[in-house]
Order: structure tokens, then C-alpha cells, then sequence
């Protein structure tokens, strides 16, 4: 059987006080009496009563202020007010602060004892309603803890490394295989730390600096390590907390396209020489005797073909070169220069297309160094792409601009676009996208080599395109580098 419940009676007028006795008790409930403010609270800490019933004036305080002292400590306690007489405006400030009911003269036992056993219904209910709700949340709550346990423990056995950072890139979260990759000992507590002072690695810094300075992202970095060790790095916004940073290890990738360049290398290197011959004997054929014309043909188709093959073994061995680093001569360079020069020589192209060139060339672009001949040919050659895939009559867009410790060349065009699906690939050697116009010739190796160029300068290059719309290709260079001369 529950034992009675206790009211508590903050009542110091003594023939109000013996009225609600006898009610309560005629209600079977226990009673405790604070007739001061002492002994108040020291009922308050002595017991837990339902209920509270107090006097307008307790204390000889001024109005409400014991009650609402009283309510602001125990807001889900309620509490009667007995008020002498009866008052509108006593009622409405009342309410306001929170009290249950009101009571006021004439008073009878069966009002009171109907009066507490509502309030103390309704407390009932509402202490019943918080309870399934703190049930429901704190089962919601735990789920959630088990689900990020489960993903805490995916992120700590993945072999792919994982970074969080807030947006003032202190580090949130570095799973195991992160760790390795920078030589942390996993007891090191690097929670809340300023990322770049736990991990100091250049290419770290370039790639935070990017994303601060809200530069298009690349589809992958690559992070280079002394021992040799190539990762290739994403990074990803995480709204409302900062980026995420993933990290995979293409080391033997990297050594598979080594020993593939090194087979090309070699080939193309025999190939020379023999193809020389042939192109020598088919000039000396007409030496020898009378030709007619469609000998003559024959004799022009080879000579294209074999002038076409020794083009392709041209660009093979140059871009083995510029890829094995053994012509890097840099010096101090202005890009703006030889971009001017580039726009010169390639001047007769751009009338004969009747192309419509539009040159943002700021007059402060800082010097860099780096190697001249090789960025005359990767503006070359990107220029070169955009005249040969923009229709006659197109636009031209060229911007370059310096930008912490950074040059930024933009070069737009109004060509037919390159698909989705092609473009994680176009700089990939020998690969030409799916939609290239009839008629439009090449190897596929342009785009390698400029890429090629811009790696070995330390920088980045990415392509953004619509088809229809054209394409945007994005370099940077820093106009500061780490062993390049």
C-alpha cells in the first residue's frame, strides 16, 4: 500500500494553519508545519513533500517573494497559494510565476482537499510525461553513443587515413592509420590542437591554405613524405564543423607509373632513330627516278604518318625528361612576361579563328622562379588547347593574378566542354576525351605534359567544364618553392 503523500504548509496565521490540518488529514495525507522561513527551508532539505501550500505574506514578506524564491529552487514542485482575500491582479502574478492554484476565504474542507488532490494530479501526469520523455531521449541518446562507438571503431581499423577539423582547423578527430602516416604514437593527445602545429608538412599547409582562401578544390592532393612515401589526399567540408581530410597511400602506384614511364622512355628513344631513316630514304625517292602522281601521294602520306609518329615520340621523350627532373634550371621568372610572349606567337591562330581574346594582366604580378622554357611551354600548350577546341568566332578568357604567395592563371574558352566522366582523366597520357570534333588532331599528351610541368614546379591544375559552355582551367604556382633550384 503507498504510504500517504506529505504536504508541506508554509502557513504562519495559526487559525489558517489548524483549517488545512484538519482538511489534509480528512484527505489522509501526512503534514509538516514551517511556520518561518527558517524552518522553511529547513524542511526543504529535511524532506521531499508533494506539495506545497503557503500564505500570501509569509514571513511577513513583501507579496510573492518567498514563493517565488520557492519555485525558482523546486520549478516542478507545486505550490498553493492562500491568498486573505480575494485579488485579480495577486491571481494573475501568481500564475505567472508558476504557482498551481490559489485559495482564498471563505475556505471549506472539501475546496482544499479537492483543490490538492487536482494539483497533485496534475503533477502526477507531468512528472509522468517528463519521465517517458527523459526514457525516450535517453534511449535515443544511447543509440547514438553506440552508433558512434561502431563508427570510432570503423574510423580507429580502416586503412585509410581520417582527419576532422574545425573551422579554425584544430584537430577534432585522427584515426589510427593518420596517425601512422605522421608518425603519432596513439596515447598522443592531440585533441583541440592547432593542426599544422602537430603536423607541419608543407603540402598540409598548401591544402589548408587553399580551402581558407577558397580556392576550387582539387579532386586529390598528393602529400609527399622523405622516406618515399606518396598519399594521396581529399578533403571534403563538413557544414557546421569544419573539413574532413582522408588520406590513401599510393606509394606502389607511384612506382608503377615510374617503371612505366621508364619503358616508354626507352622505347621511344629506339623508335627515334629508325624513324629518322625512314623519313630520310622517302625524301631521296624522288632522286632515284621519275615518280608519277599518285606515287607522289603515297610518298606524302608516309612522309605525314612518319612526321606524325616522330611528333608523338618527340612529346614522349619530353615529357620523360621534364617528369625525371634532369632540366629543371629554374631562375627568377615573370609568368606575365611569358604569357605576353605566348599570346605573340600565337597571335596568327587566334585571328585566323576570328576568336574574341579577353586578357585580365594586372601590372603587379610578382616574380617566381622557376624554369622559363618549361612555362612557355605549358602556356603554350594550354593555349594552344584553347584556340584548337574553341569554334571560329569563340571567346577567349585569360586571368592571372598573385594571391598569397600564390600566382593563379585562369584560362577560359568557349569550346564544346569536356564530359563529366572525362575529366578525371585528361591528364592522363594518351587519353583525349569522348566529344573532341571531327578533324581535331593530337596525341593525348599535351594536357600530360603541362601537368607534368605544373608538378614540377610544386603547383596545381584542375579543370572545370559544361558541356556546351566550354571549359576553365585553373593553375597555381607558388610563388615561393621547396627545392627547385
Amino acid at each position: 500500500m503507498p504510504l500517504p503523500e506529505l504536504v508541506l504548509l508554509a502557513i504562519d496565521n495559526e487559525q489558517v494553519l489548524q483549517l488545512f490540518e484538519r482538511a489534509l488529514a480528512a484527505g489522509s495525507y501526512h503534514t509538516a508545519i514551517a511556520r518561518d522561513r527558517i524552518a522553511l527551508d529547513k524542511a526543504l532539505q529535511e524532506t521531499s513533500p508533494a506539495l506545497v501550500i503557503i500564505n500570501q505574506h509569509f514571513a511577513q514578506t513583501d507579496e510573492l517573494d518567498v514563493t517565488a524564491t520557492l519555485l525558482e529552487r523546486f520549478p516542478t514542485l507545486p505550490v498553493l497559494l492562500f491568498l486573505s482575500q480575494a485579488s485579480i491582479d495577486v491571481v494573475k502574478k501568481a500564475l505567472h510565476i508558476g504557482v498551481s492554484d490559489c485559495l482564498f476565504p471563505p475556505l471549506r474542507i472539501d475546496d482544499i482537499k479537492q483543490t490538492v488532490e487536482n494539483s497533485l494530479k496534475r503533477a502526477n501526469k507531468l512528472g509522468d510525461w517528463t519521465r517517458r520523455q527523459v526514457k525516450v531521449t535517453t534511449a535515443l541518446l544511447q543509440r547514438r553513443v553506440d552508433e558512434l562507438q561502431k563508427m570510432d571503431m570503423i574510423l580507429e581499423h580502416i586503412e585509410d587515413g581520417v582527419m576532422i577539423l574545425d573551422d579554425k582547423n584544430n584537430i577534432l578527430l585522427v584515426n589510427a592509420a593518420m596517425r601512422r602516416s605522421f608518425g603519432l604514437w596513439q596515447d598522443d593527445n592531440v585533441s583541440g590542437k592547432p593542426v599544422l602545429d602537430v603536423l607541419p608538412h608543407p603540402d598540409l599547409k598548401a591544402i589548408l591554405q587553399s580551402q581558407k582562401q577558397g580556392i576550387t578544390p582539387l579532386p586529390h592532393y598528393e602529400i609527399e613524405f622523405d622516406d618515399g612515401r606518396v598519399l594521396t589526399t581529399q578533403t571534403a567540408p563538413v557544414p557546421g564543423i569544419g573539413i574532413a581530410i582522408t588520406m590513401q597511400d599510393i606509394t606502389y602506384l607511384k612506382q608503377i607509373d615510374r617503371l612505366k614511364n621508364e619503358f616508354i622512355n626507352t622505347v621511344s628513344h629506339d623508335l627515334r632513330s629508325p624513324l629518322t631513316s625512314v623519313l630520310g630514304y622517302v625524301e631521296l625517292l624522288e632522286r632515284v627516278g621519275t615518280i608519277n602522281e599518285q606515287q607522289r601521294e603515297y610518298i606524302r602520306r608516309v612522309h605525314a604518318s612518319v612526321e606524325s609518329i616522330t611528333s608523338l615520340v618527340n612529346d614522349l621523350l619530353e615529357l620523360g625528361r621534364i617528369e625525371s627532373g634532369f632540366d629543371i634550371k629554374n631562375e627568377v621568372v615573370h609568368l606575365d612576361g611569358i604569357l605576353r610572349f605566348s599570346l605573340e606567337t600565337l597571335g596568327g591562330m587566334i585571328s585566323d579563328k576570328h576568336l574574341n581574346l579577353r586578357l585580365s594582366l594586372p601590372e603587379d604580378i610578382p616574380p617566381m622562379r622557376g624554369n622559363p622554357i618549361r612555362l612557355r611551354q605549358m602556356l603554350d600548350n594550354l593555349l594552344g588547347n584553347a584556340i584548337k577546341y574553341t569554334p571560329e568566332g569563340g571567346d577567349i578568357s585569360i586571368e592571372m593574378k598573385a594571391q598569397s604567395e600564390q600566382v593563379i592563371l585562369r584560362l577560359l574558352d568557349s569550346g564544346p566542354g569536356i564530359p563529366p566522366s572525362d575529366q578525371p582523366h585528361i591528364f592522363e597520357k594518351f587519353y583525349r576525351a569522348g566529344n573532341v570534333p571531327k578533324g581535331v588532331g593530337g596525341s593525348g599528351l599535351g594536357l600530360a605534359i603541362v601537368k607534368s610541368i605544373v608538378d614540377s614546379h610544386h603547383g596545381r591544375i584542375w579543370v572545370e567544364s559544361l558541356l556546351g559552355q566550354g571549359s576553365t582551367f585553373t593553375v597555381v604556382l607558388p610563388l615561393t618553392q621547396k627545392a627547385i633550384g
